[in-house]
This record gives structure tokens, C-alpha cells and sequence, in this order.
């Protein structure tokens, strides 16, 4: 299939930030070593790329608004948005560990219309544009065929020190790792959902995200076949920042095992939301 126009311009951002990031990260081994070490850098490298798509995205559409995870933000015509993750998986970056992305999603009036996640490294180049299909490059994408949860890989994200209700996604996790061939926390939420659309995991569930880390990637997995809410089963993923995606089969089980072993916030982890600006 062609690729649609905003595809196009989504792609050529997303290469050129991209190369940015590939040098950078061959930085990122010499500075572990430093008495400063590499978080400094890091973060010039995060803000570097985020204002390189900005200036491209809009270069290509200048009346768009933009909403990026390092602080960018634009209402434009108040009808469509692009909303920007430089470096997803900075954590990741920051060690070294080569699994990081650049997510791009097109909403347009509230609604999640085109979606790119590309990892630098390995040159994969996700993409999806609403009713026409999730594809690798050039290949058509479909989420996994497996229908029972014992035979099903399962990507999740864990909080670390800081952040997130640490209690409540332990009893959570506890309860889903008994039920499922396994649960994998590879550390960049973009890439999870563009795995779970290509098929390589079979689902994937994480509390407390923001927009840009997911828009794409919602995007990836409804066009690959699959489906994507919000953990009470609804369309409120980027408000709520909680997201469970799976195939048809395995969507609803995982669902209701996520949620039955829920115990929902903890007063410390409610106290520490208030808190935060």
C-alpha cells in the first residue's frame, strides 16, 4: 500500500530526529564511565530531538498544533495535533540498553488518526493511519492469533524509584504472572504497542502513562486487529494514562484478571498524585 501524505511527513521527522540519537547513543558508553555520567547529556540529547520534530512536523503541516513529553506545546488550529515523544525509553538510553523509540501520533478533533513508532537502531519503522492498516515498512501488520492467556506473552511497565503506586502494581503483577507464559518489562511503552501489533507480544497493560507515550501506538494495535481501552474498558486511555491492549481473544481476559487483582491506589500513592504539579 502507498503511503498516505502525513505518513510521509511523520517518517522523514522521525529519520532525522532518529539519526540524532543513533550518534548520540554511541556517546552514551564512553560518559558511564565520567565522574558526571551521561544523565546531563541525555537530557540535551531528549531536548535536541524534540525540537527537531517540532521544527519538521511543523515545517510540513505550520497551522497543526503540538503537544511534546519534553514540554512543547502549540494549540495551532485547534482541530489537529501532533502528539511527540523524542525518546521513549530514556531510562533505557541512558544505561546504554539499545530499545528506545520515537512515537508521532496525528489526532485530529479528538480523535487518534495516524500513528509512527521508529526505533533508530534497528531501523523498524512502524506505522498506521486510521481504517487503512498497521504496517512494518512495507509489511502488513496483524496482532497475535493466540486465544488462551497461559500460552500468552504479556508486556508491562514497573515503577521505579519516585514513581508510581508501587504496592498496587505488585499485587497485580503477582496475580497476572501466575496465569500467562510470561510478562516482559522492556522498558519503552511505545515499542510495546507496536510489538503487540506486530504480534510479538500477545498483550500489554501499564498504569499511569502519559499521551505522548501512546497515542501512537494505540493507533498501531486497532489498525493491527487489536483492541486497546483504558482499564475499565473504555476509550480513556489518554486522560486516565492507564492502557491495557491485546488481541480480540485475549483483550477481555486479561482485562478482567487485571482488573479483579487490582487493589486500586494506595492513600501514599493518591497523596503523592495531589502533590504533583
Amino acid at each position: 500500500m502507498p503511503r498516505p501524505p502525513i505518513v510521509n511527513v511523520m517518517d522523514r521527522a522521525a529519520r532525522k530526529a532518529g539519526r540524532g540519537l543513533v550518534r548520540d547513543f554511541g556517546e552514551v558508553e564512553q560518559l558511564q564511565v565520567s565522574k558526571k555520567g551521561a544523565a546531563d547529556f541525555v537530557s540535551a540529547a531528549d531536548l535536541r530531538a524534540e525540537e527537531l520534530l517540532h521544527a519538521e512536523l511543523m515545517r510540513a503541516r505550520p497551522d497543526f498544533g503540538f503537544l511534546g513529553e519534553e514540554g512543547s506545546e502549540t494549540a495551532g488550529n485547534g482541530h489537529d495535533r501532533w502528539i511527540v515523544d523524542p525518546l521513549d525509553g530514556t531510562s533505557n538510553f541512558l544505561h546504554g540498553i539499545p530499545q528506545f523509540a520515537i512515537s508521532i501520533a496525528l489526532e485530529t478533533d479528538g480523535v487518534l488518526e495516524a500513528g509512527v513508532v521508529y526505533a533508530p537502531l534497528t531501523d523498524e519503522l512502524y506505522w498506521a493511519t486510521r481504517g487503512q492498516g498497521a504496517y512494518l515498512h512495507d509489511r502488513r501488520l496483524r496482532v497475535s492469533a493466540r486465544r488462551r492467556l497461559p500460552e500468552a506473552l504479556i508486556a508491562t511497565g514497573i515503577p521505579f524509584m519516585g514513581r508510581g503506586d508501587h504496592p498496587r502494581y505488585l499485587a497485580t503483577m503477582g496475580h497476572v504472572m501466575g496465569q500467562v507464559a510470561g510478562i516482559r518489562r522492556f522498558g519503552a511503552a511505545a515499542l510495546d504497542l507496536a510489538w503487540v501489533a506486530a504480534g510479538r507480544c500477545d498483550g500489554f497493560w501499564e498504569y499511569g502513562l502519559h499521551p505522548w507515550d501512546i497515542a501512537a501506538g494505540i493507533v498501531l494495535v486497532r489498525e493491527a486487529g487489536g483492541f486497546v481501552t483504558d482499564l475499565e474498558g473504555r476509550d480513556g486511555m489518554l486522560a486516565s494514562g492507564d492502557v491495557l491492549a491485546a488481541n480480540d481473544r485475549l483483550h477481555g481476559p486479561l482485562l478482567k484478571m487485571v482488573r479483579e487483582s487490582d487493589p486500586g491506589p494506595t492513600p501514599e500513592a493518591e497523596t503523592d498524585a495531589v502533590k504533583t504539579p
